[in-house]
């Protein structure tokens, strides 16, 4: 049985899987042929595409993997010829293409898929890991695709057109929710793959100071303010994963609902390790689905909310994001939660 906590790990380990079946596809279909210099540019074009996109594919999972099982540092890997490196490993497996696109025979054919596999698969590896783990939702749902059109190409060598659509369909769904993630974070796409950092609208000055004061709370008073409003919106995030607090949480808002309580959830796209784990969570405690609310349909809400719960989130609720244009997160999409008559931050 895996844990909601666990799921992002699960599934780039799924990912990295993936990769090494159309790799290993790629380079058996090849050495099965009993004349490679007479394979057709379509046949040879699917086998290098197999294979590189494979071997990315495995290497990036398995540092996914790593990062968010904690076997690995999360920080991002900051090598100083970084772009330099991406380029040349880009390089030496676009050379390596050549050769296996010109239909070489047996021995330089496989000479060339062995290059374009290592020299990918290290590209795969130094990518992933100059990413830093608060992009590792980005960074799942770009090795999706990666695996979706792994498929496709392993479709086209294999000449099965079901398994092509399904690669396909994959891919461009993969492609879409990267798009979604990005846009959610305020991110662009390339950078975030070259191991960017910060968004887009993110200024180079030095961070605003907040001035203020918090004000502390009990658990009595909490239940008291929480019994006296009539609508509360509870904003979840990855340490409500980590908690395990799903069930205790779904326990309180069956009671609240049954004393005539509006009750609401507001998931950000990007609350938790993985697009939809905080959903899958609710999901598993029993939460309705129609009291949980993506953020283009609860963020203006807040403003008629009597009370709002905020419950192991931080980025994605950090007013930073509009009212500090230097901050990293300047521009991100955030859950106005600072709105709400009440505001209690767990």
């Amino acid at each position: 049985r895996v844990e909601p906590t666990s799921l992002p790990q699960t599934v780039a380990a799924f990912h990295s899987l993936v990769g090494i079946a159309a790799s290993t596809a790629a380079l058996g279909d090849f050495l099965n042929c009993a004349d490679t210099t007479k394979l057709d540019s379509i046949h040879l074009g699917s086998i290098y595409l197999a294979s590189i996109i494979g071997s990315v594919t495995t290497t990036g999972s398995l540092v996914a993997f790593a990062k968010l099982d904690g076997r690995m540092d999360s920080s991002p890997l900051k090598l100083e010829q970084r772009d330099r490196i991406n380029a040349g490993l880009g390089l030496a497996t676009l050379g390596c293409g050549a050769v296996v696109m010109g239909a070489p025979e047996m021995g330089t054919g496989v000479a060339a898929l062995g290059g374009a596999l290592t020299t990918s698969g290290i590209l795969g590896w130094h990518m992933t890991a100059s990413i830093g783990g608060a992009d590792m939702p980005v960074v799942i749902t770009v090795l999706n695709s990666y695996s979706g059109w792994a498929l496709c190409a392993e479709g086209f060598m294999l000449d099965m057109p079901v398994m092509t659509t399904v690669g396909a369909l994959i891919g461009c769904s993969g492609a879409a929710l990267t798009k979604i993630m990005c846009d959610a974070m305020n991110r662009d796409v390339v950078s975030v793959i070259l191991g960017g950092y910060g968004t887009k609208s993110g200024g180079k000055g030095e961070a605003m100071k907040f001035e203020g004061e918090a004000t502390m709370t009990n658990i009595d008073d909490t239940v008291r303010l929480l019994q006296e409003s009539e609508s509360i919106i509870i904003v979840p995030g990855y340490g409500l994963a980590v908690a395990k607090g799903q069930y205790p949480l779904k326990d309180m808002v069956d009671s609240l609902v049954k004393s005539g309580k509006k009750v609401r959830f507001g998931i950000h796209p990007v609350a938790g390790r993985m697009p939809g784990q905080l959903n899958v969570l609710l999901a598993e405690a029993g939460v309705p689905y129609d009291i949980v609310e993506e953020l283009e349909e609860i963020n203006d809400d807040f403003a008629d909310t009597d009370v709002t719960l905020v419950i192991g989130a931080n980025d994605t609720v950090n007013s930073a994001a509009e009212d500090d244009p230097n901050s990293e997160i300047a521009g991100m999409p955030v859950m106005k939660v600072w709105n709400s008559k009440q505001v209690i931050i767990m």
